[in-house]
């Protein structure tokens, strides 16, 4: 991990413990989750979010009041809302998808759930995607959300990644196997 890396995960550890902790003593962790959303989600949709968070060329008066509307209009709870307004006071916006993704795994660990990355040839159905998480249940003993990425260079199957492990079954990989193989023997 690059020192960057490390220095912004740090950062939004920080201020994902003091909001966790504080929600948790609150026993509002369902409205956390729905505001972790709803973050995500604005940060996956705006370009100019992303800028705005990213780029020292605005003052912390302008991303303060950008963060606050922001907040205003996703109807955020207002522990999430001063968390925000704090990180632009401080000039820390910029580990917003650090600051979700450690909120994500508190939650997630909190509700004694785990989360596969699971990147396919093709959608999943929504069949396909709980037997799936029903199987990896019966593996690892928690409840297993599913995130899936849809990649069609896989040609087919699934690589699963849950932890530190990871399951390749896409006809991708094997051919790259068997095309490694070709080479030794030749």
């Amino acid at each position: 991990m690059s020192e960057t890396a490390s220095i912004s995960s740090g950062i939004a550890a920080r201020y994902a413990t003091a909001l966790f902790d504080l929600v948790k003593e609150a026993k509002g962790l369902k409205a956390l989750e729905g505001d972790v959303d709803a973050l995500d989600a604005a940060l996956a949709a705006s370009a100019d979010l992303r800028d705005l968070i990213s780029s020292p060329v605005y003052s912390r008066e302008v991303q303060g009041n950008a963060i606050a509307a922001i907040a205003a209009k996703a109807g955020f709870t207002p522990l999430m809302a001063n968390t925000l307004a704090l990180m632009a006071q401080k000039r820390r916006l910029f580990v917003l998808p650090q600051f979700v993704a450690d909120l994500r795994a508190r939650i997630a660990a909190e509700k004694g759930e785990v989360t596969a990355e699971v990147t396919a040839a093709a959608e999943l159905s929504k069949e396909q995607a709980a037997k799936l998480a029903e199987t990896l249940k019966a593996s690892v003993g928690k409840d297993v959300k599913i995130k899936v990425a849809v990649d069609e260079s896989l040609i087919a199957g699934l690589v699963v990644r849950l932890g530190s492990t990871m399951i390749d079954t896409s006809i991708k990989s094997k051919l790259a196997a068997l095309q490694n193989a070709m080479k030794e023997v030749g």
